[in-house]
């Protein structure tokens, strides 16, 4: 009986076979541990942007006046509209546990994501062979121990969720690279994702859409062995183009009807950019990297080695090793047993993507990293350089699988280079862990004064009546709201007006109680600069109570009325 043919390398191993179920599993238990870790230390909202988050996807339901555009602008509405479901509980709310929910999930899919793509990237059959097994295996550890990434992900921050359709954009292109045409459409939805998370997906779209472009139009410059059957049609091309620019397209139609301005995100008066130019009005010369690409791009890789290794010379070997295993990439020239047929393993070259986004933005788009050992001698976004994590895991697994393939080694050699490259990992996240992660240690530093300051205010706002109103600024102090247990739509805020009418809304609720606070709220929290500080200074309110914290402007409670 003649023997079945077997099936296109497309149609690989079940994406959820025993090995990955039990990598689910394992990463499942990691993240619940770590969550419960970090909440029983009162650790999960020491970040203002969690806070932040947290309280956008809140008011969409709860607010004076609710709906999707309390989303705003400049923070992209995906993660938010993941928390949504979570936070309908006034509890989960409180606590953070909503807003955690979605990273969590996003981790474990991260992880079994990486465990694939290098599965994927660097099997030549079928059946992965033990090369690729111990290259998945290695990535995926990489990636699921990283100290930085397990405690983001036990946050709202959003660096657990884009990093994980990050992962998976690029598994999918893999496997359309080896002949699955729905792994391309597949593909364009995870950028599409990715572009409704962070702005960082909106330059890997661009950087894949233009390779899925190129390769279509010219088949003769696709790498790999003759047989890849890259579905590259111009029509699957058109079809991935469409879908990932569907995203960054609606962002942009959003904000040019909410806001008038189809650049609100970038231009606006809440931008990194504008935020950067009031600083400089205020004496401040701009962030190190300030148009500069170059050295905008070593403070990012900096910020990077940060994240995995708190040793100088542990970071410069991950960076040394990722060198050597990107060029290995780039010429796809990785063997198996006898066969030289090269392995499509370019792919992997786009987790590299987040290096000259990072040098870019700093440079030219006001965002500012700040590392500990450079000037400013400070933290500020350095988790930015968990975006380059992928890239670190994929590395080592490519070393790893080049190590178990070269068969002019002996068997111990072979595995004492695999054991050195875990011994590397291990000692390098020990340090981490020895010093504290370093994402932690930026929101301990940066959250500390603020932290303080909320927790005050929110202590008198408790001793409120519970039907209360109040007249508040919520833009840099929401978290004692949410500490308090404050609903917001007991609150008047800059949200409660129509942002198409510019520069401000005549009829709009928020400037009605600016104007006559009395008429519409209870009591009014004013702090020192701020929209609410500026309108009630005529009013003459009682005033309740004065807060003053280190750090922090001074925080006045009125009564209205």
């Amino acid at each position: 009986m003649p023997r079945k043919p077997k099936a296109n390398n497309a149609q690989s191993s079940s994406p959820w076979d025993t090995e990955v179920r039990l990598l689910a599993w394992l990463a499942t238990c990691v993240s619940v541990i770590s969550f419960l870790f970090y909440f029983q230390r009162g650790q999960v909202l020491l970040y203002g942007d969690a806070v932040a988050h947290i309280n956008i996807a809140r008011r969409v339901f709860d607010s004076k006046t609710p709906g999707l555009l309390q989303l705003g602008t400049v923070w992209l509405p995906l993660p938010h509209l993941l928390m949504i479901p979570f936070l309908i509980s006034n509890k989960m709310w409180q606590q953070g546990v909503g807003g955690s929910i979605p990273s969590m999930v996003a981790y474990v899919f991260g992880v079994v994501g990486m465990f694939r793509l290098v599965r994927s990237a660097l099997s030549r059959d079928v059946e992965p062979d033990i090369a690729s097994r111990v290259a998945a295996w290695t990535a995926a550890i990489v990636y699921a121990a990283n100290p930085n990434l397990i405690y983001l992900q036990s946050t709202a921050m959003g660096e657990a969720i884009y990093l994980a359709l990050f992962v998976w954009s690029i598994a999918y292109l893999t496997e359309a690279v080896k002949g699955n045409a729905k792994a391309l459409t597949k593909c364009g939805w995870c950028v599409a994702a990715a572009c409704l998370t962070r702005y960082d997906g909106w330059f890997l779209a661009a950087a894949i859409a233009a390779a899925v472009v190129v390769l279509s139009a010219l088949p003769g410059l696709r790498p790999g062995p003759p047989s890849a059957n890259f579905p590259g049609t111009r029509a699957n091309a058109a079809k991935f183009v469409l879908i990932a620019a569907a995203a960054p397209l609606l962002w942009l139609a959003y904000n040019a009807i909410v806001y008038r301005n189809p650049l609100e995100f970038a231009n606006g008066p809440y931008s990194a950019k504008a935020i950067e130019r009031r600083s400089q009005v205020s004496g401040n010369p701009g962030h190190p990297g300030t148009g500069n690409p170059v050295l905008a791009g070593r403070y990012f890789l900096k910020s990077a080695e940060a994240n995995v290794a708190d040793n100088e010379w542990l970071q410069r070997a991950w960076v040394l090793l990722t060198l050597a295993a990107a060029t290995a990439a780039a010429f796809t020239a990785l063997r198996t047993g006898t066969e030289t047929r090269p392995l499509p393993a370019w792919p992997l070259l786009f987790l590299l993507v987040p290096l000259p986004f990072y040098a870019l933005s700093v440079a030219y788009g006001g965002v500012p990293i700040f590392v500990p050992v450079w000037w400013p001698f400070s933290h500020y976004n350095v988790r930015y350089g968990l975006q380059l994590l992928p890239a670190f895991a994929a590395a080592l697994a490519i070393l790893a699988h080049l190590a178990v393939c070269n068969e002019n080694w002996k068997p111990r050699l072979r595995l004492l280079c695999v054991l050195a490259l875990f011994g590397l990992v291990f000692i390098s996240y020990a340090s981490i862990w020895r010093a504290s992660p370093i994402s932690l240690n930026e929101a301990l530093v940066n959250m500390r004064f603020r932290k303080q300051f909320e927790t005050q205010l929110a202590g008198w706002l408790q001793k409120l009546p519970s039907d209360s109103t109040l007249l508040m600024y919520t833009g840099d102090h929401v978290g004692a709201l949410e500490q308090a247990g404050i609903p917001l739509n007991h609150v008047i805020n800059e949200g409660n007006h129509r942002t198409w009418k510019q520069p401000d809304d005549p009829n709009g609720l928020w400037e009605h109680a600016l104007a006559d606070p009395a008429k519409y709220v209870d009591y009014v929290v004013a702090v020192e600069g701020d929209a609410v500080w500026q309108a009630v200074q005529d009013h003459h309110l009682q005033a309740l109570v004065e807060i003053h914290t280190t750090g922090q402007a001074r925080a006045i409670v009125y009564r209205a009325r």
